[in-house]
């Protein structure tokens, strides 16, 4: 009797995957946790040498390696391992673009929670967590964001300060609103020494915004404003107004709200420069930024991941004229700009 033929049957390959998707964070954490991608980098290249390196067991190094390079962050050849480029690149420590940091917001215990309550959240439409109103202080996640993001955010930041024509030197008042870590407006600053950044978020978290502008040399020329976008007196007259990842928190009402406000602080002729993840009208595709809006159902009350036509009637309603649309090099979001009549 024939056997039947399974070429074409699916297989339960991508279900087993993903139901174990949990242990590739681990491994990265632990990795990260371990410097074992800066140990590899330096020369210990076996599980042997990592052990007496590291300070860890040389089977549990072994296995987390082997693992490692399975998931394609490690090469390994006659028992010796090499990092990739990617992980040369962004998990050495002794690389620039090092973003080894970013497990301490990324695979925060704030982040495991919500996700494992999925389930509840979907049934609720919004996160069951106690501090899903990101317009209320919350110290302790926006400062392990501001600690643990900064090198993530260079490339878009760099990308901002090009488009906005930073290296031209033009005198420029820049406010940044949701500052975080500082990033976007002390790159500006960096690149045009004739401009000055206001920088507005929750007290605890511009001290480290203040300290990252101390660090790059541009304290003089860099003010903190601290309280809440929605209701702190933000000033006026600026050429530009930083809005980097901050419209995702909330619901589109909102967002509408504090566009008002961001035009009554442009002077006549200035621009709102927002950074987003950006999805198109499908919702489902590019991947990475249409997958965002899963983050905001679990960690907001009423936040997503908005198209480009949402954000263009968002802008309109607060009377912004034409909103332009510029991906970022390299990076899952995108830049909108959007002009105050003259």
């Amino acid at each position: 009797m024939a056997t039947p033929s399974t070429a074409n049957r699916p297989t339960p390959e991508r279900i087993f995957t993903l139901m174990n998707a949990f242990q590739n964070t681990e491994a990265l954490k632990t990795g990260i946790e371990l410097d074992v991608f800066t140990s590899i980098g330096e020369g210990a290249n076996t599980s042997e040498l990592l052990a007496r390196k590291i300070g860890a067991s040389e089977r549990g190094l072994r296995i987390l390696c082997d693992y490692l390079t399975i998931m394609g962050l490690l090469a390994k050849e006659n028992g010796c391992y090499a990092l990739t480029e990617e992980s040369a690149l962004f998990l050495d420590k002794r690389s620039p673009a090092s973003l080894h940091a970013v497990t301490g917001f990324l695979a925060s215990p704030w982040h495991k929670r919500n996700i494992e309550a999925l389930t509840a959240a979907v049934r609720r439409g919004g996160t069951v967590g106690a501090e899903g109103d990101n317009s209320k202080p919350q110290d302790a996640v926006w400062v392990a964001f501001a600690r643990s993001m900064a090198k993530l955010a260079v490339p878009a930041a760099n990308f901002i300060a090009e488009l906005i024509g930073a290296a031209e030197g033009k005198p420029s008042r820049v406010l940044d609103i949701a500052a975080g870590h500082g990033t976007y407006g002390i790159t500006i600053a960096n690149k045009n020494p004739n401009a000055k950044i206001v920088a507005v978020d929750w007290p605890s978290v511009l001290a480290v915004a203040e300290e990252n502008a101390e660090a790059a040399g541009v304290s003089g020329r860099y003010t903190a404003r601290p309280g809440s976008a929605f209701d702190t007196d933000l000033g006026s007259g600026y050429d530009f107004v930083l809005l980097t990842n901050i419209f995702h928190h909330f619901d589109i009402p909102t967002c509408e709200k504090l566009m008002r406000r961001v035009f009554a602080a442009l002077k006549p002729g200035g621009k709102a420069v927002t950074l987003e993840f950006v999805p198109n009208e499908d919702r489902v595709t590019p991947p990475a930024a249409a997958a965002f809006s899963l983050n905001m159902l679990v960690g907001t009350d009423a936040g997503d991941a908005y198209t480009f036509s949402e954000y263009g009637k968002m802008f309109a309603s607060a009377g912004f004229l034409k909103t332009t649309l510029h991906p970022v090099p390299g990076m899952p979001q995108q830049v909108l700009i959007t002009g105050k009549p003259e």
